[in-house]
């Protein structure tokens, strides 16, 4: 009583029909319409972080570069750069993790700071951040100086 595997496939019928192909177009359109949207949200991102940049006192290019990018914003907002570097403990387990989430909490709120806002707007940019940024950029928010402390002052004489 054994099977017979050659006839058994045969006697199947593997073609595609109307319906596999009207799923898979379907499949491909929603695919499509949500990486042209994908597309529109970042480059509205994009041009509201040069915007952002060139509030601060920026030139807007240094939004676009990778890395760049955060030394910039991280200074916009009064830190370190170095402090970018809290981001490479996320490759650590837990400990990583909650470093990373409390060194974006820092950043949002200092960057809060540094436009003339307060702690629930900090709150707004951590989890809605590309809203907040948006509005932030387009808005009439000033930029008041790193870490809301107001214009660094160069002093020139010595």
């Amino acid at each position: 009583m054994g099977y017979d595997y050659p006839s058994y496939y045969a006697a199947r019928d593997y073609s595609t029909t109307a319906l596999d192909t009207t799923l898979f177009g379907a499949a491909m359109g929603v695919m499509i319409f949500s990486l042209l949207i994908g597309l529109a949200i970042a480059i509205v991102q994009l041009v509201a972080m040069w915007k952002l940049y060139k509030k601060a006192g920026q030139a807007g290019w240094k939004s676009i570069i990778p890395i760049y990018n955060l030394v910039t914003l991280f200074k916009i907002a009064g830190l370190s750069p170095w402090l970018i570097l809290v981001y490479l403990l996320m490759i650590v387990p837990f400990i990583g993790w909650i470093a990373g989430i409390a060194m974006t909490a820092i950043l949002c709120y200092k960057l809060a700071l540094s436009f003339g806002k307060d702690i629930g707007w900090a709150v707004g940019l951590y989890f809605l951040s590309p809203i907040f940024y948006m509005i932030l950029a387009f808005g009439k928010s000033e930029y008041v100086g790193p870490g809301g402390e107001g214009p660094v002052e160069v002093n020139t004489a010595e």
